[in-house]
């Protein structure tokens, strides 16, 4: 079965959020061993300097570079990451499995985004819209395109 991991930065805290991911887990766990990993946020003040977000970011990503399994297939979440269709999405992923990958890991950060380091070391950059969303919307919509991706290559009817 394949193995699906997310790493979100921050911690889901509204109810709203957190009920929906948690069924889509549920609704994964049919198709492949998902593993949802979050992990801390670091701290800024209210108006940050540029240079304090991006020693932020670089904490941050030392952290997600520790917590990817090796030979992984990383696909970072950033805005000015590739838009896809659902489609597509399904096809990269029915692909990439068939040519016997180990684990795919998505990579969503925190309010301030990723480093450039973990877009670098990205086999994908996927952006979900030009719109802006919260990131913690972010993690709801990637699971339910998993999902969707999912029933798309077993010919499912959740995708119309």
């Amino acid at each position: 079965m394949q193995r699906i991991l997310v790493i979100c930065v921050g911690k889901l805290k509204e109810r709203f959020y957190i009920d929906a991911a948690a069924e889509y887990a549920k609704r994964l766990s049919r198709y492949c061993r998902l593993e949802l990993m979050e992990l801390p946020e670091v701290r800024l003040p209210e108006d940050p300097a540029p240079a304090q977000i991006e020693q932020a970011l670089s904490r941050e990503a030392e952290v997600i570079r520790g917590k990817l399994p090796p030979s992984s297939a990383v696909v970072a979440l950033c805005v000015e990451g590739q838009l896809h269709s659902s489609e597509e999405l399904a096809r990269w992923m029915e692909s990439w499995n068939s040519r016997g990958g180990k684990c795919l890991a998505f990579v969503i950060g925190g309010s301030y985004g990723l480093h450039d380091s973990i877009k670098t070391l990205a086999q994908i950059r996927l952006s979900m819209s030009p719109m802006t969303f919260p990131h913690h919307l972010a993690r709801v919509m990637l699971l339910e395109q998993l999902y969707r991706s999912f029933q798309i290559n077993e010919g499912g009817r959740y995708h119309k």
